[in-house]
């Protein structure tokens, strides 16, 4: 199934992939499936051709969302809140693949301490070479009070692909 997964009225489920090609950057949705199967992510993203490297944006509901990029053989991953990997594969998977265990439930009940904090995983730094340094991508991962599209959306407006990203999302309701 191609597309976005409705949760719920305000929560998506999306994988997108984003690549630059003739200088112009270009999304397109792909299936929802794989907004719970990192491999397959990481396969349809060495699929599509790019300039600079494929560049995958994976939001899960209301909960978490996961940026990738994929240069040649080299896979940078992003999570935006390790607390997901107890509740959502992807998640989890994405921590595995990071080597960086899932916590256990003492270490997860003190991060969900305190509600207002998200701890993210993995290369903070995926985006520095596009405008989008560490400090600025862990404060857009940190802000407990947008959805994880809405920082997404922030995140393609910062890189400069915010138009087709924005598209790639209406497609599902056209």
């Amino acid at each position: 199934m191609w597309g976005i997964a409705m949760t719920d009225e305000d929560a998506l489920d999306f994988a997108i992939v984003v690549y630059l090609e003739d200088d112009c950057w270009d999304a397109e949705l792909l299936p929802v499936a794989l907004t719970s199967d990192l491999h397959g992510l990481i396969k349809a993203l060495r699929q599509q051709p790019s300039e600079s490297g494929t560049i995958g944006l994976v939001a899960v509901g209301d909960e978490f969302f996961v940026a990738l990029r994929v240069l040649g053989e080299r896979v940078d991953v992003f999570l935006s809140d390790i607390a997901a990997s107890w509740d959502f594969p992807l998640a989890e998977q994405v921590l595995d693949y990071l080597d960086v265990p899932v916590p256990d439930e003492d270490e997860l009940d003190e991060i969900l301490q305190d509600e207002d904090t998200a701890l993210p995983a993995g290369d903070l730094s995926i985006f520095a070479d596009l405008g989008l340094d560490e400090m600025e991508l862990g404060i857009l991962s940190g802000d407990v009070d947008l959805l994880p599209d809405e920082v997404l959306s922030s995140i393609a407006a910062r890189l400069g692909f915010s138009e087709p990203f924005e598209r790639a999302i209406a497609s599902v309701f056209d």
